[in-house]
């Protein structure tokens, strides 16, 4: 089957409640019959998430299709024979028994639960041609074909991973690749201007030469109806946890450890109905990156991230507790972040914690922000402050690329409440553009007992109301 972007651009359908690719094989599936419906409570109207319900489901153990401790390459074999077997089923719970399991790539497939019991590790490859061939997939908010993640579902309904065990990537030369040497960037630079001359996606090819594209470890890309409870990973290639283009999304009771460069816990890029609750994040980065792709590839796609929820969590570290952007040129709206609270204690790196709401885009996102709710948190020390919006952030992009086409992001309506902090430089930092301000913000019982620096900047801000 021909998965390049020519096929199926050429054919879309209204799936997951707006128009993304659907492969001519998935549409005859057996449909899993038992769902779930999660209602969550925000300011804002948030639609019920439906969640697929694997209790009836039959059990695919991969001991049974001939996975071997220690012997890579029958085990990745067993799990992909045990995830067809699942999936031609109309429904099935692929189970990982106890114990440390070496495999490679690990493809999910419609109505699909990879459970992985109390005492199990699936220890991933470290070799990047164990990833290949490569799949559609992004890099920081550009589409392109890459070295495939390390669990991959692509337009997939009702898939799932779940259970007491852990998954855990291999470093060795993952970790090389962090450092993003000259070859490396000049590839991301070629990328850039693909993605800005609307070069077809098939076309951008990212695995050849020294491009070292690290992938995620976890991608579900163009699904609906998806369920990751439970589990624990540690380390990770770039980014952990990856919705991307989907929708009714719950991540639960998920514990992420992951130092590596970019390792963010969860990036949802143009998803919408997403609960993330009660879980642990001792990060590398960002602990939820709010994300709506980047430039010219957002805006062709049109598709905003919406109805986000983040509560009950715990940050052990990272750099932010809620980012939004840079990469937001599709928009995000409509985000909520309830009770979390950072604590480093048990973390194995030094504090990192910047800021607990960061919102920064630049001159060439546009998309827009808007309706970011933020209460009931606590942290202990932080570098920045409670709240900081910054619209020219572009790092090492400055330079390396021009701006084809100058678009502002509209940010409207941050509101922020219920914040104690006992050390930060500032409670909130705000710059925007003087050609387009950012509008309504709130800030409501926020206690920082040592404030470090000023405690509040704006420039270029309308209906500020600060009753910290």
């Amino acid at each position: 089957m021909n998965l390049t972007s020519h096929s199926v651009s050429r054919r879309t359908v209204l799936f997951a409640g707006f128009a993304v690719p659907l492969l001519a094989g998935c549409q005859h599936l057996p449909r899993l019959s038992s769902q779930k419906q999660v209602r969550v409570d925000a300011p804002f109207d948030m639609p019920s998430i439906s969640l697929p319900d694997f209790a009836a489901s039959p059990r695919f153990v991969i001991t049974d299709f001939g996975a071997v401790p220690n012997d890579q390459q029958k085990t990745s074999a067993a799990i992909a024979h045990a995830i067809a077997a699942a999936n031609a089923a109309g429904s099935g719970v692929v189970v990982v028994p106890e114990g440390e399991w070496l495999t490679g790539k690990v493809h999910l497939k419609s109505n699909v639960n990879l459970h992985l019991e109390k005492g199990a590790t699936l220890l991933f490859s470290e070799r990047p041609g164990d990833y290949l061939p490569a799949v559609m997939t992004t890099w920081e908010g550009l589409e392109c074909y890459n070295y495939s993640p390390l669990v991959y579902a692509f337009e997939c309904e009702n898939v799932a991973i779940t259970g007491q065990g852990t998954l855990r990537a291999k470093l060795d030369v993952w970790r090389i690749w962090y450092a993003r040497p000259k070859a490396h960037m000049d590839a991301l630079v070629a990328l850039y201007h693909m993605a800005a001359k609307d070069v077809p996606v098939s076309e951008r090819q990212m695995t050849t030469g020294d491009a070292n594209l690290r992938p995620q470890f976890i991608q579900f890309n163009r699904c609906r109806n998806v369920l990751v409870e439970d589990i624990s990973i540690i380390d990770s290639p770039f980014w952990v946890l990856h919705p991307y283009l989907c929708r009714d999304v719950v991540i639960r009771r998920v514990k992420i450890k992951a130092h590596g460069h970019n390792n963010d816990g969860v990036d949802p890029e143009m998803s919408q109905n997403v609960l993330i609750e009660e879980c642990v994040f001792d990060q590398g980065d960002d602990a939820v990156s709010v994300k709506s792709g980047r430039d010219r590839d957002a805006w062709r796609i049109g598709v905003p991230s919406r109805n986000i929820v983040m509560r009950n969590c715990r940050i052990k570290n990272g750099h932010q507790l809620m980012a939004i952007g840079s990469e937001l040129s599709g928009g995000v709206e409509n985000v909520f972040v309830d009770n979390c609270h950072f604590d480093h204690a048990g973390s194995t790196a030094r504090s990192s914690i910047n800021n607990i709401l960061y919102v920064k885009t630049n001159e060439r996102r546009g998309g827009f922000v808007r309706n970011i709710h933020l209460s009931n948190v606590s942290a202990t020390q932080i570098a920045g402050g409670v709240l900081s919006v910054e619209t020219d952030v572009l790092y090492q992009w400055r330079t390396l690329v021009p701006t084809y086409e100058r678009r502002l992001t509209p940010i409207e309506g941050l509101h922020v409440s219920n914040v104690t902090v006992g050390d930060a430089k500032f409670i909130c930092y705000i710059k925007a553009e003087a050609e387009m301000a950012v509008k309504n913000v709130s800030l409501r019982d926020i206690k920082v007992k040592t404030e470090r620096g000023t405690p509040v900047f704006t420039e270029n801000v309308q209906g500020f109301v600060n009753e910290a």
